[in-house]
């Protein structure tokens, strides 16, 4: 665990964003892996949509799989690897549900039977059919499945349940690769937020972490503050504190440079630092930038800020923080990771486990999250549970 770092990006493929799935070209997606494998990652994180494989409960589209399949094989042949979300859901800013949870027959995705049936069936299709790729790695239920709350109902015990009984699945289906449950950080924050901590790191075989500092952290010092480029550092921590298992690896599964609170002249430092910053937690399985391409600004309606958060333009063009990243990753290659001790430890307020409630206690601007910052400055800070 630690020190041997994976590095990825997450797919937004560069010619009509996620809509391409409607209208499949292989050519593209190998020409935008190229991109990838040119900065040296050495994996990407890739986004089916659900209604577009599963448009009827009855009906899961063979060619849709066969799409997915092939955009395996594109990785493959740029020396790849592959994790797999299944459950889109929710993606830069917009919800995808099938009309069969819609209208009439709404329904929330955690708590309907009748639903869960039918995610059952497409999570353990779609599951087996890519369990037969060799540069599979990783199966995720979905990207930030907790955005699908409020508007699909739910308690913190549906929504634990709801999350094991579909990693199962996807264990049956998919045995030798890693089965993971993601949520984005209000889960970590948010003191009513019906997906918990414990989900995070209890269910999954490993724990998965999204770093964004639009979520407030920004707003405590700035783009280039010590709790901005420490917060995916901060995450780790909390993630690797709060799992029972000492050994149990949290991948950075999303970071990115969000503007405006990091402006375009600042992206490239940002990402080195911040990269830098997270690199020697003995906890981190991996980073995984988002994304891996722009958003065409001829498509309408998305929040500002998703149009320009890839590595690279929609014409292939490689970023400021692309470059930066590439130089992080040669540098690991090259020499590995610093070793950098811990300077000292932290108990948080709170017990994550028994504690939910008190959320906001270790959030971004808390009393415990500025104590941690302020020490981090000198080094590594482990943190302890109470």
């Amino acid at each position: 665990m630690g020190l041997d770092p994976r590095f990825g990006a997450n797919y937004v493929p560069s010619s009509g964003w996620f809509y391409s799935w409607l209208d499949y070209d292989g050519d593209a997606v190998r020409r935008d892996f190229a991109d990838l494998a040119g900065l040296g990652l050495d994996h990407v994180r890739v986004f089916p949509v659900w209604p577009w494989i599963q448009p009827n409960r009855a009906i899961l589209r063979e060619r849709a799989i066969e799409d997915l399949l092939d955009t395996l094989d594109a990785a493959a042949e740029h020396g790849l690897s592959v994790a797999v979300d299944l459950i889109q859901g929710h993606l830069s800013s917009f919800d995808f549900l099938p009309s069969w949870v819609l209208t009439w027959h709404k329904a929330s995705l955690f708590e309907d039977s009748t639903v869960r049936d039918g995610l059952t069936a497409y999570v353990d299709t779609v599951a087996r059919a890519v369990a037969e790729k060799p540069n599979l790695f990783a199966i995720t239920l979905g990207n930030e499945v907790n955005n699908l709350w409020p508007d699909s109902p739910t308690t913190a015990g549906a929504s634990t349940a709801w999350a094991g009984e579909l990693l199962d699945t996807v264990r049956k289906a998919a045995p030798d690769v890693l089965a993971l449950h993601s949520v984005f950080d209000d889960a970590w924050y948010k003191a009513d937020h019906p997906f918990l901590p414990t989900d995070a790191v209890d269910l999954g075989d490993l724990s998965t972490v999204h770093s964004w500092v639009f979520n407030g952290v920004s707003r405590v010092d700035g783009p280039m503050g010590p709790a901005t480029l420490s917060h995916a550092d901060y995450l780790v921590e909390l993630a690797a504190a709060t799992s029972l298992d000492p050994s149990r690896p949290v991948w950075l599964q999303e970071v990115g440079v969000p503007g405006p609170d990091i402006p375009v002249s600042l992206q490239a430092e940002f990402t080195r630092r911040t990269v830098e910053n997270v690199l020697p937690n003995p906890a981190l399985y991996g980073v995984t930038w988002w994304s891996s391409h722009d958003i065409d600004r001829r498509l309408l309606d998305f929040p500002d800020r998703e149009y320009d958060l890839g590595l690279f333009t929609v014409d292939h063009e490689r970023k400021p923080a692309a470059q930066a990243l590439a130089e992080v990753i040669a540098s690991v290659r090259a020499n590995g990771v610093p070793v950098e001790p811990a300077v000292t430890t932290l108990t948080a307020p709170i017990n994550l486990h028994t504690q939910p409630e008190r959320r906001p206690e270790v959030a971004p601007g808390s009393e415990f999250h500025l104590q941690w910052v302020a020490a981090r400055t000198e080094g590594p800070v482990r943190i302890t549970l109470p």
